[in-house]
């Protein structure tokens, strides 16, 4: 696709704007900054949707779509929800089918003793007893003795971690145990993240943009993980933060600053300043 060598391209107005939130709108404690908040502002004001697309569910977006003045559809739980912020309702949904994460959960439990799951649906974020926090821990949570009871209903996404085993090696299990009936990705190093088969960002992106009507070629995407790699790659144009691992920014049409230093909002200047 060409490019200007601002990074812009040249043969698409941008219509959209996709950025993931933790660890590249958001700040390392989780804050939108008065530079992004007000570049996100000026990018509306032109008439650019600007969507929200993240890993977290709905319950945790809604105050940091406040913050950030954004309102209309986020994308959460890698894809498995759209939201609708204005309405405080989920527009659609593509949960992990009940036998897909009992077959999982049995499996893996039978694989690699010691595995721990937890689940995250629209009613909210469940998980095992011997689910430690690290930093996981909602007031709402509701805490079940068989981790089967997890899944027992289609489920937003199943989270899979293990104590002892090397993280790289818990995903590859799970991806070779899950096969095309699910996909396996991670926003963090430690927790695998589990959705249905053909869930990922870009799958509810492409859902969000057909309502809109608005090509992928009109969109700018923005990310940081391997959980947003299928964003990235559907995307028009696609940023990685500095601070994203080496594998996703050599997979970005574009590298800006890190989320510390606003990279978001030093490209989302650049879009709406005058030609």
């Amino acid at each position: 696709m060409a490019s200007r060598d601002d990074g812009t391209r040249a043969d698409h107005a941008v219509r959209l704007v996709a950025s993931d939130l933790d660890g590249t709108l958001l700040g390392p404690d989780a804050t939108v900054s008065d530079r992004t908040r007000a570049a996100l502002a000026r990018v509306r004001q032109a008439g650019i949707v600007v969507v929200l697309v993240t890993g977290r569910p709905p319950r945790a977006v809604r105050e940091i779509a406040t913050r950030a003045g954004l309102g209309g559809l986020a994308i959460c739980a890698n894809g498995a929800l759209v939201y609708d912020l204005d309405a405080d309702e989920v527009a659609t949904s593509s949960p992990l089918p009940a036998p897909v994460g009992a077959r999982l959960v049995s499996e893996l439990r039978e694989a690699l003793p010691g595995v721990v799951f937890a689940s995250e649906d629209e009613r909210g974020f469940r998980r095992e007893t011997a689910w430690a926090h690290r930093g996981l821990a909602q007031a709402d949570e509701i805490v079940h003795a068989d981790p089967l009871d997890l899944v027992a209903e289609p489920v937003s996404k199943l989270l899979v971690r293990h104590p002892e085993l090397r993280f790289s090696d818990l995903v590859e299990r799970i991806r070779v145990l899950a096969g095309d009936e699910a996909v396996v990705t991670w926003s963090g190093v430690g927790l695998a993240e589990v959705s249905a088969a053909g869930v990922t960002k870009a799958y509810a992106l492409d859902w969000v943009c057909r309502r809109l009507g608005i090509a992928s070629s009109e969109v700018v995407a923005f990310g940081d993980m391997p959980n947003d790699l299928p964003m990235l790659a559907w995307a028009g144009h696609s940023v990685a933060v500095a601070n994203a691992p080496e594998g996703v920014r050599m997979a970005a049409d574009e590298v800006t600053a890190s989320n510390v230093e606003d990279g978001v909002a030093v490209v989302l200047e650049r879009l709406v300043q005058p030609a």
